[in-house]
């Protein structure tokens, strides 16, 4: 085992992955006795023993076995297991020590899985043992795991007497002068903070660490390690470089179970497989908060929004560079229904090839839920990187800085959202897609410099060739079968505004009339009928207000239909003022 990391051994403490130094570091400072590991802590941890060599433990082993070295005092304690030790000497020396003081209490108490006890008689043999220490070095650790069943997230006043206990508990722990002088420490486990009093977790005396994912290395050298073991099946062609690469978002758990089934039915793992798992494993870690989004499509289906394509195809050149420095944290793509935001954005990401997620609903009723759960998603989207995440209808999916009634939990959904786009250390590597019709209800605090940077807008086609080329490229999409003829005729008897969602319901119908005739191909009458029969949406008011919105959002006038581009900007703000009163809005 290695030494212990208080005898200032830097050298070991320079192996250490970045979040054990840090928790290593803070605990050599003498300033804190609690501490809350979260994240990935459910995982096998990598210790690299020497270069490109690793072990691969649990977390209590990674804290007792390789940071303490089994050293001193460590004790384990969870709501099944109750209170154990990591050798079963300490085991010995704990009953013992506690039969002596309370004779008269039962031995089982002092296991108890009920916190009330065990912390009672844990807290009376740490001051025991520190009172011994103080001639010498001895260290105590309690590492309590599923620490969120212990001190609950939730408000105060509606806590139980038990749930005050603990949490009263663990913070006179967290800053006992008694327990720092003694080199006594605890360190909670959970997956994520918000499942954890806020009292506890904002308190400033309590350090905490999070662990990461695997990174594309660890990865690596993990599957090096089943491979040295002779259990890594792989296709021909495919290595344990090539696996990590494209398994980003997956821990290490992920693909030992991918491994071991793929050794166990003697079945080689291929790439789509790997796809295939991947996607199913990252939308149950997601507990179905996260869609994975079928790329089927590139930029060359799209038809028209020749400003938006470029950007889109100079990003896309960008990130197959290697430039991730040069592409925007984010976009803002707006305009009026139906024409085609999200198909656009999910065509660039089929078009530079990296995976693409669609939030979904993580907001939940019940107190404390909703941060859980978009803690949980923002932990899935740092692993997957890179990554695009696409939020659709974002004006209403996001909400705002100034809700209320929800007792401020939009508030600090909203302030954990902004602040993670914002962060400049995923540029390039978590791609924002805010798409959204009415980009003027979209706080101003999302869709600024550094998160949302770039303001795109899509628009209706604008002129006749607009529209025959956006039919070329429906008829491509839905592979379609068409006799030809001049479509040119037909827009301009049906002078009406299309948008690309009209033109493709006009299309599928008339793939309907032409099957019910038992055609296999669509020909002038049907396209004629289906024109003819169909009716165009009846809310212009609401159209013209998304029209002119998005005029409003454009960082360039080269996007801008020509019927806008002259207008003057106060005009415009006029004209939205005037819509929204029409339309009952503030």
């Amino acid at each position: 085992m290695p030494e212990q990391f208080i005898h200032k051994d830097e050298g070991f403490i320079r192996i250490l992955p970045v979040w054990a130094q840090e928790l290593a570091n803070k605990y050599r400072s003498k300033t804190a006795n609690l501490y809350i590991l979260h994240g990935n802590i459910r995982d096998y941890l990598p210790h690299r023993k020497k270069e490109d060599q690793f072990i691969f433990t649990r977390i209590q082993e990674y804290i007792s076995e390789i940071i303490f070295g089994n050293r001193d005092i460590i004790a384990f304690y969870d709501r099944s297991s109750g209170v154990t030790f990591c050798l079963p000497e300490m085991t010995g020396e704990y009953r013992q020590a506690m039969e002596d003081k309370f004779p008269e209490d039962q031995g089982e108490d002092f296991f108890s899985a009920e916190p009330e006890k065990s912390f009672y008689y844990l807290e009376k043999y740490f001051m025991l043992n520190a009172a011994k220490g103080r001639k010498g070095s001895c260290r105590m650790v309690l590492i309590i795991d599923y620490a969120e069943t212990i001190v609950p997230a939730g408000e105060l006043t509606r806590l139980s007497e038990e749930d005050r206990y603990r949490l009263v508990t663990l913070n006179r722990w967290s800053n006992d002068p008694a327990f720092t002088e003694g080199d006594i420490s605890i360190i909670l486990l959970t997956e994520n903070l918000a499942d954890i009093s806020p009292r506890l977790v904002g308190a400033p005396s309590v350090v905490k660490v999070s662990v990461p994912f695997p990174d594309e290395a660890i990865r690596a050298s993990f599957l090096r390690f089943k491979d040295q073991e002779g259990k890594l099946l792989l296709e021909r062609g495919l290595g344990p470089e090539r696996v990590a690469a494209i398994t980003s978002g997956l821990n290490l758990m992920n693909l030992d179970r991918l491994v071991s089934e793929s050794f166990a039915e003697k079945k080689t793992l291929s790439l789509d497989y790997l796809r295939l798992r991947k996607k199913e494993t990252i939308e149950n870690e997601a507990a179905g908060l996260l869609e994975f989004m079928d790329t089927l499509h590139n930029l060359s289906y799209v038809s028209g929004h020749d400003f938006v394509k470029k950007r889109f195809k100079n990003a896309a050149r960008a990130i197959k560079l290697g430039r991730l420095d040069v592409l925007p944290m984010g976009y803002l793509i707006s305009g009026p229904v139906g024409t085609g935001k999200s198909f656009m954005v999910s065509a660039f990401a089929g078009e530079i090839g990296i995976p693409m997620v669609k939030f979904r609903n993580f907001r939940s009723k019940w107190q404390g839920v909703t941060e859980s759960n978009l803690e949980r998603v923002l932990n899935i989207l740092r692993s997957m990187s890179p990554v695009a995440v696409m939020i659709d209808e974002a004006d209403a999916f996001l909400g705002d800085r100034d809700q209320e009634g929800d007792s401020g939990t939009s508030n600090r959904v909203f302030a954990q959202i902004a602040s993670f786009m914002g962060n400049t250390e995923y540029r390039g590597k978590i791609i924002w897609f805010l798409i959204t019709c009415r980009p003027d209800l979209i706080p101003i605090d999302l869709k600024r410099q550094g998160r949302a940077e770039e303001h795109l807008a899509l628009f209706y086609p604008d002129t006749d060739a607009e529209r025959e080329a956006l039919f070329d490229t429906l008829v491509r999409k839905l592979d379609l079968s068409i006799r030809k003829f001049p479509i040119s005729d037909m827009f301009r008897r049906f002078k009406y505004e299309f948008s690309g969602a009209d033109l493709e319901a006009i299309l599928i119908r008339a793939k309907l009339r032409a099957a019910m005739a038992n055609r296999t191909f669509v020909d002038r009458e049907d396209m004629e009928d289906a024109l003819g029969d169909f009716v165009p949406p009846a809310y212009p008011h609401e159209i013209e207000l998304q029209n002119l919105v998005a005029v409003l959002e454009c960082t360039s006038k080269e996007m801008i239909p020509k019927r806008f581009r002259n207008l003057e900007r106060g005009k415009i703000v006029k004209d939205i003022q005037d819509y929204k009163a029409l339309l009952g809005e503030r």
